[in-house]
């Protein structure tokens, strides 16, 4: 029989239960006692798909200012070729890697925003990620910007795959004290484990296991979403299996770990699984060495992830309830350093897309003859507007008490 012990010590995997503060609790409660009016548009299924591009990602090779005669000048190594880029619009081109992209772009779903950042740039990734993941540069709001986002949503929709992420552990973006968010990276490994290996979930074991939780005081700091982590924890693992018996992809995906992840959220959305928030990391950006072949790779495995998760939606009617938006925590700065590479910088770029999105360039070109702290890019967008766009014009829901202030959104997505 299994102890409550036993299944504390072996987990539920990769399922978060939280464990912050008592003090986080109640400032979500108190927040919600004192934000009635701020809860999602019940008609709204559409999905947001975040993908974070880690390590600090090289926005002027991404989208590349390529007779630009300051980016000639200071990337004599590293700097592509303007008869390779791909044409955009306003002098701006894409890596050449990104051809699947360039396709959304001339079909009309794609769109970019430059001069992505925010004041003071923090040059640590550890810092600057926590920025961004916290939408919020002062540090002030609790837990993240889509944790706070999706308790609003939760209001309205209480599915266990509101918010799904794709990885070992939920990211700081999507902590909340008030939902459980499954992280999983191999459905036929997610399940309830005990000593590490999982166990089959009969309805007698599921009920004994829930009325062990049950034991634990819900008045207790956790309670309620303790028990709660567990119940969806058994009901999301076996919606997860049962879809991925009847998935079938629409595309052959690259063999990379990206591409499966984009997959697995691929399944949970054709699925039906009840997916509003979906989450996905393409690590590998700090291109402090050899910058040209390390960044091709990226781009490469970036653009086919990203290729083929829109084109496997839009075989199975969903990509029009789908936005993919991508962020880094800094971008790169504008003169290769002595190793073939670039050190860390300031503003870089998002993309946006999918067949909501309204084509085009958005927020102002950077001036690489203006630069600031040795040579870095200065933010022209405020990163927070980007996530006022998609919370109030793709989610439903209005941004400003979730983002601490009110930031006009832009054009990319649809008033």
């Amino acid at each position: 029989m299994i102890s409550r012990r036993d299944f504390v010590k072996g987990g539920v995997a990769l399922v978060s239960i939280g464990t912050t503060a008592q003090s986080l609790l109640k400032g979500a409660v108190a927040f919600a006692a004192q934000n009635s009016a701020y809860v999602a548009d019940p008609n709204n299924k559409r999905t947001l798909i975040i993908v974070q591009l880690a390590g600090g990602n090289d926005g002027i090779n991404t989208l590349v200012p390529a007779s630009d005669p300051v980016y000639r000048s200071s990337r004599k190594t590293i700097g592509l070729p303007e008869d390779q880029v791909l044409p955009l619009a306003e002098g701006f081109s894409l890596h050449p890697a990104l051809t699947g992209l360039k396709g959304l772009w001339d079909d009309g779903k794609l769109a970019v925003v430059r001069g992505v950042g925010y004041p003071n740039q923090n040059y640590s990734h550890f810092k600057s990620s926590a920025i961004w993941q916290a939408g919020d540069p002062e540090m002030n709001l609790d837990n993240g910007w889509l944790g706070r986002t999706l308790e609003q949503l939760e209001s309205q929709q209480h599915d266990p795959f509101l918010g799904f992420n794709v990885g070992n552990s939920t990211p700081d973006e999507m902590r909340t004290p008030k939902i459980a968010i499954p992280s999983v990276t191999d459905e036929a490994d997610y399940g309830v484990k005990v000593a590490g290996k999982l166990v089959p979930t009969t309805e007698a074991r599921t009920a004994t296991m829930l009325k062990l939780y049950e034991q634990y005081p819900s008045n207790s700091p956790y309670g309620v979403l303790l028990e709660t982590t567990a119940d969806s924890a058994v009901s999301s693992s076996k919606m997860l299996q049962d879809a991925a018996k009847t998935y079938k992809p629409a595309v052959e995906y690259p063999q990379t770990s990206f591409a499966a992840g984009l997959s697995l959220l691929a399944e949970a959305i054709t699925s039906d699984l009840g997916v509003r928030v979906g989450h996905a990391t393409l690590g590998g950006f700090d291109t402090h060495n050899n910058e040209l072949a390390e960044h091709q790779e990226r781009m490469e495995t970036l653009d086919g992830g990203l290729t083929a998760f829109y084109q496997d939606l839009q075989a199975h009617g969903k990509a029009d309830d789908v936005v993919v938006l991508t962020w880094s925590e800094f971008g790169r700065r504008v003169a290769e350093n002595a190793n073939g590479g670039t050190d860390h910088g300031a503003a870089s770029v998002c993309f946006a897309l999918g067949n909501g999105v309204q084509k085009g360039l958005y927020g102002d070109a950077p001036d690489l003859a203006a630069l600031i702290d040795n040579g870095n890019v200065p933010y022209t967008t405020d990163f927070r507007r980007v996530y006022a766009t998609v919370i109030e014009r793709w989610l439903g829901v209005p941004s400003e008490a979730l983002l601490g202030q009110r930031w006009d959104p832009l054009g990319f997505l649809a008033a």
